[in-house]
């Protein structure tokens, strides 16, 4: 009886696992698509109007995505990005949770080849 319930538990908080880190993963997919496609593209290329005349570097680069960490990615997107003194990406923290961040800073590396 010890054993049917402890595989039960197990095989429960596997399902759970799973649909919330399915339900991260719709989530940072709906939050690209409202706050980040319009310059980085839906493909991470960030060959939109936007990202070309911002020069934004493609995402799907492996010398872009091994120069960047995870917690360089995070605070661009809580804090924003400046060049030159000019505000480039504008903050999220006050936006987005920080689960939120962390799914998007996840769906950034989905897009390293």
């Amino acid at each position: 009886m010890k054993k049917l319930t402890s595989k039960i538990i197990v095989g429960a908080l596997l399902v759970f696992c799973f649909a919330s880190w399915s339900a991260r993963a719709d989530d940072a997919n709906t939050i690209w698509s409202s706050k980040c496609a319009s310059c980085h593209g839906k493909d991470g290329k960030g060959g939109t109007m936007m990202g070309k005349k911002l020069g934004i570097k493609d995402l799907t680069d492996a010398g872009v995505q091994s120069a960047l960490t995870d917690a360089d990615a995070a605070k661009n997107i809580k804090e924003g990005v400046t060049q030159d003194g000019k505000q480039v990406m504008k903050p999220f923290g006050d936006k987005l949770t920080d689960a939120d961040i962390t799914a998007l800073v996840a769906k950034v590396r989905s897009f390293k080849q």
